[in-house]
């Protein structure tokens, strides 16, 4: 069919040609891009607006300018729209910056009662303040124009991050200290697998795990059942019968758990761990202890107990907000994701039941639990 445009020939490769019926077929890609591919296949086999506008369905203008981006930059610049501005920018760089600092402070700190700034509140407080701020550039900006002068600033006002501020000013020192107490027991627990004197001292660590929750179930689970229901179904229904504390110490040269599980966890439950502890090791041998500052450990019901039994026990605190440096949150990690992981009971008695059960399961199996990465803090 003749072409009467005045407009040259499109001349395609083999590859350009693949790629543009493969474009022209597609069912995921783009309307307008499916639509240039077909013309820019139709012109280049030689039919005319006419006739392409005829079978497509498009405008001539459509097509005019397809065809003229693929004869002056190739076959795929015909399929992307030109980038167009259509004026300058009018956003002063002072009305930019003006938004910025507003945006990191908080909205109490203007007489509203939000915290945190929404996209649409800072947008709104926007409009109504930055004419009599001077910056009438921004009096009709919406949520997208703040966003984006946001986002060129990196800032996400309606987060927040949080971060640990270190409350203890002997945070190094006491870390440095439990630290080199792993160190010690790693040396301890090398000596003993080679058959040499480990010493009298063995070191547990301490430490509660209060809440745990005694939650029954309204409704039977349903099991799973093969080809049909690949899951546990449980009722969205619960009841709760309240929640029980475990107390744990963890022996860091063998791993056995010793733990008891009470309903609060005072300074008389916490005497009760350590008579255990007492009861459980040689008399010739001298406890040592890693623990936080809970009031429990320190109270005066503790330290009368600790004083009725002088050089049975060793108090090696960690740093406050260091609970990380403590092994057995390492040993109620493992519970959470073992026995206690959508445990479900009908009392708290058979919580308790259940979960002496589990750590004499753990003690039947123990793990040595260990500090490795000593080249990352003690420097």
């Amino acid at each position: 069919m003749a072409r009467k445009t005045g407009r040259p020939a499109l001349i395609i490769s083999a590859d350009e040609r693949e790629k543009l019926e493969r474009l022209s077929n597609s069912r995921k890609a783009p309307k307008r891009e499916t639509e240039r591919a077909a013309i820019l296949l139709r012109y280049a086999a030689g039919e005319g607006p006419t006739a392409i506008q005829q079978q497509l369905g498009v405008s001539r203008p459509t097509i005019y300018k397809c065809i003229d981006k693929a004869l002056a930059a190739g076959a795929q610049s015909g399929l992307k729209d030109r980038y167009h501005r259509p004026k300058e920018p009018v956003i002063t760089q002072e009305a930019k910056a003006w938004v910025l600092s507003l945006a990191c402070t908080k909205p109490k700190e203007h007489g509203l009662a939000a915290e945190l700034w929404t996209l649409s509140s800072l947008a709104r407080y926007t409009r109504e303040h930055a004419p009599a701020q001077g910056h009438g550039s921004i009096a009709r900006a919406g949520k997208a124009t703040i966003w984006r002068i946001l986002n060129a600033g990196e800032i996400k006002p309606q987060k927040v991050q949080y971060y640990l501020e270190r409350r203890d000013a002997q945070f190094e020192e006491k870390m440095r200290e439990v630290l080199m107490v792993y160190q010690e027991v790693s040396l301890q627990n090398a000596a003993r697998a080679s058959g040499e004197d480990a010493g009298s001292v063995i070191t547990v660590s301490v430490d509660e795990k209060p809440g745990v929750q005694a939650i029954a179930n309204t409704a039977p689970d349903l099991p799973p059942v093969p080809g049909k229901y690949s899951t546990w179904s449980r009722d969205h229904e619960y009841k709760r019968h309240g929640t029980l504390s475990i107390l744990a110490a963890v022996d860091l040269h063998n791993g056995e758990v010793i733990a008891q599980v009470h309903p609060r966890h005072r300074s008389r439950e916490f005497i009760l761990l350590l008579k255990e502890l007492d009861e459980h090791y040689p008399k010739e041998c001298t406890i040592r202890v890693i623990l936080d500052n809970h009031s429990a450990h320190i109270s005066k019901e503790t330290m009368a107990y600790l004083a009725s039994r002088p050089n049975r026990f060793i108090y090696v605190h960690t740093p406050k907000h260091g609970s990380w440096l403590n092994l057995i949150e390492t040993v109620f990690g493992k519970m959470a994701r073992t026995f206690l992981k959508s445990i479900r009971v009908q009392s708290r008695e058979e919580l308790k039941q259940r979960i002496l059960q589990g750590v004499r399961e753990m003690n039947a199996a123990p793990v040595v639990f260990r500090w490795k990465k000593f080249d990352l803090v003690l420097v």
